[in-house]
């Protein structure tokens, strides 16, 4: 299947009230459909698409709003009250499904094209939270006021880092409550590289990246897979002392686990 191939009309499951896209003629939509590469779709209220597939297999089926995580999220938070950092915001389907349930949503992606389809999706459905460009591996402590939120929505971006480790051990200079964690991790077998951190050293697995210009992988030639031990131990090492592993899943690429954890 290709973008070609994808129907336009049609769609019963998933259907989104979108509050600036059910009353566009059907030539409107379509057009929006074809301005940007999308690399995922959802179903408006009229059972329309807005957006594409990446591939056959890939983010070919619509997308949902909100995803169960961030049902999860909001049982174990209350997002009601919170501020929200996304991190890896990639076309806003994730973005949205925040900004139905928090107080405030600030979400930042790695590539500009993402930033630039995530605006534009959260506006149609009528939401405004603060998107922009950012490599997270580029983090410092001046870039403390620009992510400092409550919770952080962590999800599928772990695991495509080059230094993960560096990464948790920073996340609680700026999230002041929680994480929700959805991330895949090395069994103890595959972990059979080395790297050293604060002079601690993390077992790890080795995992070749595409770089920038495939949307899907990291930003650079490999990344390292942590061991889910590991992870759990970091996050207590950077405050966040209860963590709840909610979900382990075998998954094509990898183990992957889903958790919950809060600052003591």
């Amino acid at each position: 299947m290709t973008n070609n191939d994808l129907p336009f009309k049609g769609f019963n499951e998933y259907r989104n009230k979108i509050q600036f896209v059910d009353f566009l003629r059907d030539e409107d939509l379509e057009e929006l459909n074809n301005i940007l590469k999308w690399n995922c779709f959802v179903v408006d209220n009229n059972g329309r698409r807005f957006g594409n597939i990446a591939w056959q297999g890939k983010r070919d089926k619509p997308q949902i709003i909100p995803d169960r995580r961030i049902l999860l999220m909001n049982e174990y938070f209350n997002l009601a009250d919170k501020h929200i950092l996304e991190i890896g915001c990639f076309e806003g389907i994730h973005t949205i499904g925040l900004a139905q349930y928090a107080k405030q949503v600030t979400a930042f992606d790695s590539r500009i094209e993402n930033v630039v389809k995530a605006i534009i999706r959260c506006s149609f459905f009528g939401y405004h939270p603060n998107i922009f460009k950012f490599n997270i591996e580029e983090y410092t402590t001046n870039h403390i006021d620009l992510l400092s939120a409550d919770i952080i929505h962590h999800v599928g971006v772990l695991y495509h880092l080059q230094n993960p480790v560096k990464h948790i051990l920073e996340l609680g200079e700026y999230i002041r409550v929680g994480i929700m964690l959805d991330t895949h991790y090395a069994l103890d077998e595959q972990a059979t590289e080395i790297y050293e951190v604060n002079g601690k050293k993390y077992h790890y697995k080795k995992y070749r990246e595409k770089g920038y210009a495939d949307v899907f992988s990291g930003m650079y030639e490999f990344s390292k897979w942590l061991k889910l031990d590991d992870i759990v131990s970091l996050l207590k090492e950077s405050g966040f002392g209860q963590v709840d592993i909610l979900e382990q899943r075998d998954e094509r690429n990898g183990a992957r686990v889903l958790l919950m954890a809060k600052k003591s």
